[in-house]
C-alpha cells in the first residue's frame, strides 16, 4: 500500500502519528514527515489514521501520487 499526504490540507493536528507512528512523524511543531510505502505490518494503523484526519489529507491505495487530489 502508498500513502500520500496533501500537505496543502494538512493542519498538523497528528491524529496519524498517534495511530500510526512508525509511518507518520512530526518534525518540529507542524512539519510531517511519512513513509510513502506502508510495511505490511502497519496497513490497519495507517487505514486507521486515514480515517481519523479531521481534514482527509491522507491518500491511500496501490500506486498513489502526490498528485492524487
Amino acid at each position: 500500500m502508498q500513502t500520500v499526504v496533501d500537505l496543502t490540507r494538512c493542519q498538523g493536528y497528528a491524529q496519524c502519528v498517534f495511530l500510526a507512528p512508525e509511518v507518520f512523524e512530526l518534525h518540529g511543531e507542524e512539519g510531517l514527515l511519512y513513509a510513502t510505502a506502508v510495511p505490511d505490518d502497519q496497513v490497519e494503523h495507517v487505514r486507521q489514521a486515514a480515517a481519523a484526519c479531521p481534514v482527509q489529507a491522507i491518500i491511500l491505495g496501490e500506486g498513489v501520487s502526490a498528485g492524487a487530489r
